[in-house]
């Protein structure tokens, strides 16, 4: 077994864990109009739109939409259209803090039995079969999420795309951000929810490389096939970090 999970007890976080949660928790209420606007979305049982929070906040509706985007992209609430009465055109989004989620809370530590299970048993496979699996159970569960952040919501650039991408990552324990290079984005995750774990089995970093392909699918449209997410530096083989170059 890892060593971080032999000096814990059940249910407590290592201190990569505690630093992912944190990093994940300030990169998301660190705003304080960000921080303001959950708490007023808590307090609409209906939920709120882009248009109302732009009203009450006197904020911009794409400053407004920005930050309610990025909370649906962390996954503190939930967004579902909203066709109203006597409306015409595309429906309005209405965002709702999530039941899913303890936003303010540490995430529960992962399961380390079924995570080490599941290391051994891609390890039986041929790498590349190894891999291709892992990828396309990421890509699957990447473009849910996706789905679940913009129904029925129009394509996005793929710079607004991949900065979606890396504030979903951070709230499933990757502590992602974006980051503009020469002729390339790139992703870079300064923690790993799957912990020494991907040391032992580097196989499953093609997980989150698979979330990245299945969000761009889904949020930036066609032109996703042609963007090939690729890792280029990984903490499981020794990097600082590991950098998904887009």
């Amino acid at each position: 077994m890892p060593s971080a999970t032999a000096t814990t007890s059940p249910g407590e976080l290592t201190s990569e864990e505690f630093s992912g949660a944190v990093m994940a928790a300030t990169s998301m209420f660190g705003d304080s109009t960000r921080r303001r606007m959950y708490l007023y979305i808590r307090e609409a049982e209906r939920g709120v739109t882009a248009s109302e929070a732009a009203e009450h906040f006197e904020l911009h509706p794409n400053v407004a939409r920005h930050h309610l985007d990025k909370l649906a992209a962390g996954g503190y609430v939930e967004v579902a259209a909203d066709p109203g009465e006597g409306r015409t055109g595309r429906p309005s989004k209405r965002y709702r803090v999530s039941l899913k989620a303890a936003p303010l809370a540490f995430p529960t530590r992962r399961n380390d039995l079924l995570v080490s299970l599941l290391g051994k048993a891609l390890s039986l496979l041929p790498l590349a079969q190894a891999e291709a699996m892992a990828e396309t159970v990421g890509e699957e569960y990447g473009r849910d999420l996706a789905l679940s952040m913009s129904p029925g919501d129009g394509h996005r650039s793929l710079q607004s795309a991949l900065h979606a991408v890396a504030d979903a990552l951070t709230a499933h324990g990757f502590a992602a951000h974006a980051e503009e290079r020469p002729g390339v984005i790139a992703i870079i995750s300064d923690a790993c929810p799957f912990g020494d774990l991907s040391t032992q089995h580097p196989v499953i970093c093609a997980v989150d490389r698979g979330i990245v392909r299945g969000m761009l699918r889904e949020l930036h449209g066609d032109g996703a096939d042609l963007v090939i997410p690729s890792l280029s530096t990984s903490r499981a083989l020794g990097g600082d970090s590991c950098v998904t170059m887009v």
